[in-house]
C-alpha cells in the first residue's frame, strides 16, 4: 500500500513573474518574483505604499522550491523574489565553482529586481547565507541590503566541523566527512532509505514526513556534477573576514541538532559580526530550518523588515 504524503505547505507556489538575470560571468539566473507589485523596479521610492522586499537565497542541492513556506506566508504583503544558484533548480551549471561568483549572481539578482537604492531584507539559508557573506563588502549588496537573516550556515571549516560522521572529530572523520559530502555517486529516487538517510544528515529526529519528503525530492533533484563541484568549492571555503563585513542588521538561525553546519558555525559568526541582532538556537532541529521551523523563520524574516524597511519608510 503505498502512502500518501500531503507536501502542500511545501508545494512550490506559482511565481507572478519569471526573469532571468544574467551574471557578471553570463550566467543566466532563474529569478522568481512573487507577491503585490512582483514588476522589477516597484521600489517604495517610485510606488508609495509598494510591498517591501525580501530576497531568498538558498543552499547548496537545494531550488527555490526550499523556500515554499516563506514564500507563502510572505507573498500576502511582501515582494518576495527567490533565485536558483548557478546550477540549482533551473539556472544552468557553469565551468567554475567560487564563492566569489555567487556574490556576483546576487548582485546580479538585486540589481534586476530591486530599483536603485531600494532596501530589501536578505534571507540565506546554508549556501545562500554563505553567498551573503560572500557579498557582504559588494557595491550592490551595500546599496540594497536593510538587514540579512542567516539560517544554518557557517564560514569556514565546514568539513571538519560537521558531525554527519558520529565519531571524534580529527583527520579520520574530517577524510570520510569529505568523500560522503563530495562523493560522485547519484542520489537516485527518493526511497525509504533514502528519506532516512537525509533526515539523519540533515533533519531533526522530530522532524514531520511531509517535511522530510518536501527535503528529499528537492535535493535528489539536483545533478550530481553540480553537488559535487560546489562540495569542493564549501570544503575550502573561508569566509571569516566577509562576516567582519557585513555592517547591516544580521540574525542568525541554527538548529540544535543541526549535524551540517552545528552551532559552533552560527556561534562564531553571531561574534564576529558588526550589527548581530539575535542568536536563535532552536532545540532539536536539524539543517533544514526554513523547512523545520517554517514560522519561527517567516516571523524573523517579518521582524527584520518591520524594524529595518517598514519603519525607516515611516520615519
Amino acid at each position: 500500500m503505498t502512502t500518501t504524503i500531503d507536501l502542500t505547505p511545501y508545494a512550490p507556489p506559482v511565481p507572478a513573474r519569471v526573469l532571468t538575470a544574467r551574471s557578471a560571468d553570463g550566467t543566466e539566473l532563474h529569478v522568481e518574483v512573487y507577491g503585490p507589485d512582483s514588476a522589477p523596479g516597484n521600489a517604495p521610492d517610485s510606488a508609495p505604499g509598494a510591498a517591501p522586499a525580501v530576497v531568498l537565497a538558498h543552499g547548496w542541492t537545494c531550488s527555490t522550491a526550499f523556500w515554499a513556506a516563506q514564500i507563502r506566508a510572505l507573498s500576502a504583503d511582501h515582494r518576495v523574489i527567490a533565485y536558483d544558484q548557478r546550477g540549482h533548480g533551473r539556472t544552468p551549471a557553469s565551468a567554475a565553482c567560487s564563492a566569489d561568483l555567487l556574490a556576483d549572481d546576487l548582485e546580479a539578482v538585486l540589481t534586476a529586481t530591486l530599483a536603485p537604492g531600494e532596501k530589501a531584507v536578505i534571507a540565506g539559508h546554508s549556501m545562500g547565507g554563505m553567498t551573503i557573506m560572500a557579498a557582504s563588502a559588494r557595491p550592490a549588496f551595500r546599496d540594497h541590503a536593510a538587514a540579512v537573516l542567516l539560517c544554518s550556515t557557517g564560514s569556514s571549516r565546514l568539513v571538519a566541523e560537521s558531525t554527519v560522521v558520529p565519531i571524534r572529530a580529527g583527520r579520520l572523520r574530517t577524510w570520510l566527512t569529505g568523500h560522503i559530502l563530495g562523493s560522485r555517486a547519484p542520489l537516485g529516487p527518493v526511497t525509504p532509505v533514502a528519506r532516512r538517510i537525509l533526515k539523519y544528515a540533515t533533519m531533526g529526529a522530530g522532524s514531520a514526513p511531509h517535511m522530510v519528503e518536501a527535503c528529499a525530492r528537492i535535493v535528489h533533484a539536483c545533478p550530481r556534477r553540480v553537488r559535487h563541484a560546489w562540495s569542493n568549492v564549501l570544503h575550502l571555503l573561508d569566509l571569516d573576514h566577509a562576516v567582519r563585513e557585513l555592517r547591516v542588521p544580521a540574525a542568525v538561525i541554527v538548529g540544535s541538532a543541526d549535524r551540517m553546519t552545528p552551532p559552533v558555525h552560527s556561534r562564531r559568526i553571531a561574534e564576529a559580526l558588526p550589527q548581530c541582532v539575535g542568536l536563535t538556537e532552536l532545540p532539536g532541529l536539524g539543517h533544514m530550518t526554513p523547512v523545520e521551523a517554517p514560522e519561527l523563520v517567516t516571523g524573523t524574516i517579518r521582524d527584520l523588515v518591520t524594524t529595518h524597511i517598514a519603519m525607516k519608510e515611516g520615519a
